[in-house]
């Protein structure tokens, strides 16, 4: 079922510098933009703590405690911690030691577009299981945490790559099924290019939990910063960063909006060394004719808006009226 949303999701995390002295101040940023990205979603709200740790192929049974408001469960190298509701009502201080020797942090905040607000299991972050992989490494996929702003044509992406069956609701949970499966570069731009409609998606291989996948397809914005101690950061909104200097005391050297059509991978380039973008590729994605609205820059300052709407660069699909609650997109045949 496709649910109207007011407002997009929001995205934000971390990637942590290991030689950083101050720890503490990159987890009092990631609680900053988990409170600012409520601007973006109050339907659900979650952080991935990934331990560095990385999930086997065996993974350990999930423990910790869920019921049908909020869950804390621990999966073999990632404890995620998600709620309906706002990030400050799932957020507690008693999180804090966890957070401060996360090595990584994927966060998220809901507008339901696809998908029931009131069952968790459509809240993010997804944890999406190595059997649940589609794709030509699904057979050694370990399976992903991922985090989605946007909507898209899901019918038509399922009926391109048969996910199997999906624990929830969302366009989000097919989208992660097949990436789990992919491992090459090539691979992962084919998914990515395949998508239609508004897309911004963070994600972490459970067998690599020290890279960290960052993807800008159409519209939904994602910006990358990285602070005076070399800890990389997202967010949906630049403007974030700019504030969690105001409030923290982390400052950044550098923020950047990512631009359409861009690909990502953040990780140290040796073990132990500090995080960077260790490759990026460009793809061209695609979109509806109705997804460039000022649903997009939530929360953006007018500037901010206005720069980023000249740069979009996504073709259009025109759309034909299909099955209850979406569109069938045809061949894109033009640029915006």
């Amino acid at each position: 079922m496709r649910y109207v949303s007011s407002s997009m999701c929001g995205l934000f995390g971390l990637l942590r510098a290991p030689d950083a002295v101050h720890p503490e101040r990159a987890s009092d940023v990631v609680v900053t933009l988990g409170t600012l990205a409520e601007e973006r979603g109050t339907d659900s709200a979650g952080l991935a703590l990934l331990t560095g740790r990385p999930a086997g192929r065996d993974a350990a049974a999930l423990s910790g405690v869920a019921d049908d408001r909020g869950s804390d469960l621990v999966h073999d190298g990632c404890r995620v911690i998600k709620g309906r509701g706002t990030f400050s009502a799932v957020w507690r201080p008693a999180l804090l030691d966890a957070l401060d020797a996360a090595p990584a942090v994927l966060g998220h905040t809901r507008w339901a577009t696809q998908g029931t607000p009131h069952s968790l299991a459509n809240a993010s972050p997804l944890v999406i299981g190595g059997a649940d992989a589609v794709g030509p490494h699904a057979a050694r996929a370990a399976g992903i945490v991922a985090t989605h702003n946007g909507d898209i044509e899901a019918a038509a992406f399922r009926a391109r790559f048969a996910p199997p069956d999906a624990a929830g609701g969302t366009d989000s949970e097919p989208v992660f099924q097949v990436l789990a499966g992919q491992a090459s570069v090539p691979d992962v731009l084919a998914v990515l290019t395949a998508l239609v409609g508004r897309a911004a998606l963070a994600w972490v291989d459970r067998a690599r939990p020290e890279i960290v996948h960052l993807a800008r397809a159409a519209c939904s914005p994602l910006s990358v910063a990285v602070d005076d101690e070399q800890n990389l950061y997202w967010a949906s909104n630049p403007k974030w960063f700019r504030l969690a200097e105001r409030h923290t005391s982390v400052r950044f050297a550098t923020i950047v909006m990512l631009r359409e059509g861009t690909y990502l991978r953040l990780g140290p380039p040796s073990p132990g060394a500090r995080p960077e973008v260790l490759s990026g590729a460009g793809f061209l994605p695609t979109a509806r004719a109705y997804d460039v609205d000022d649903r997009v820059w939530t929360g953006f300052t007018p500037s901010d808006a206005t720069r980023d709407r000249d740069g979009l660069r996504h073709r259009v699909a025109p759309l034909l009226p299909s099955a209850p609650g979406g569109h069938t997109p045809t061949t894109p045949v033009t640029v915006v």
